[in-house]
């Protein structure tokens, strides 16, 4: 792996894993601002036509895929960290596009979807699975 690779690597996991943990954590405590009708995560879940719930899964299961793709090993669960974050930041940018949000609405979800594909791509063979190729 090249220096330029690692750099890229690194800096593009860490802020997914920031982005991840600093939207999981608002997403289980449900904070709300000063004056704000509902907190953040609630108004924007049920905007888009989900339930409260989800937020609660959402923030588990995000900080679950950062403890796994910043942990050494374990390459199976970061693939599905991998795939996790994949999966619900592009339902999140379809979810704005269905009912008709700005960009700016869902310019986080692209900012974290084109993180966790960068990382992914450019993680470090030791963090990769091991395929296995048999001749016939």
């Amino acid at each position: 792996m090249t220096k330029k690779n690692k750099v890229i690597y690194w800096i593009s996991t860490l802020w997914l894993a920031l982005g991840m943990v600093s939207t999981g954590i608002v997403q289980l405590l449900r904070v709300q601002s000063e004056g704000a009708v509902a907190p953040p995560g609630v108004y924007g879940i049920t905007l888009l036509g989900y339930p409260v719930y989800f937020l609660t899964i959402l923030g588990v299961w995000k900080l679950l895929g950062v403890i796994a793709i910043l942990i050494p090993k374990f390459p199976l669960v970061k693939e599905w960290a991998y795939a996790g974050f994949f999966f619900a930041m592009s339902g999140a940018i379809f979810s704005h596009i269905a009912v008709g949000s700005p960009l700016v609405e869902f310019f986080p979800s692209l900012l974290l979807l084109v993180l966790t594909v960068l990382s992914w791509y450019f993680r470090p063979d030791n963090r990769k699975m091991i395929s296995v190729t048999t001749q016939a």
